[in-house]
């Protein structure tokens, strides 16, 4: 056997018995599982409800195959908020997602329930309807948000 070969067998070696070790007897090895597994992510959607009023839940986004399909999609916008910024109870213009790029925001909808968002969230904007909810950007930075309205107004 050359060098490079012992020397990556004896590695390999060494990382099983400490792998071994660091594992508590009666606890099965899950490092690889763990590994391969991915953190929840997650969508929130605004809606209106029978009480006309605006209401949010977290929808799980799953990535079969590691891909995700939106619903489809008639164009898209960039838009940007200065801090500071603040949209009083609102509608949205139409069902369309809008992921924050940068920044942060806040959305209030009914109850006071009040969402964080920031770079990477992902929103589901259905409220067309009833009183809507507020926006406001908060903390130092702009806020960039791409906004995908979706082919399909109708809601159903």
């Amino acid at each position: 056997m050359t060098r490079k070969m012992l020397a990556l067998l004896f590695a390999f070696t060494v990382g099983a018995v400490v792998g071994h070790v660091a594992t508590p007897s009666g606890t099965p090895s899950v490092g690889v599982a763990l590994a391969q597994s991915h953190k929840p992510v997650f969508m929130t959607r605004l809606f209106t409800g029978p009480d006309n009023l605006t209401h949010s839940e977290e929808v799980a986004m799953d990535f079969p195959g590691g891909v995700l399909k939106l619903l489809p999609i008639t164009s898209g916008e960039l838009h940007l908020a200065a801090p500071g910024n603040v949209i009083d109870w609102h509608r949205a213009p139409r069902r369309q997602y809008v992921i924050t790029l940068m920044g942060h925001a806040e959305l209030e909808v009914a109850g006071g329930k009040k969402i964080n968002v920031g770079p990477g969230h992902v929103d589901l904007v259905e409220d067309v309807t009833g009183k809507g909810h507020i926006t406001k950007v908060i903390g130092t930075d702009d806020r960039i948000t791409l906004q995908l309205p979706l082919a399909d107004q109708s809601g159903k």
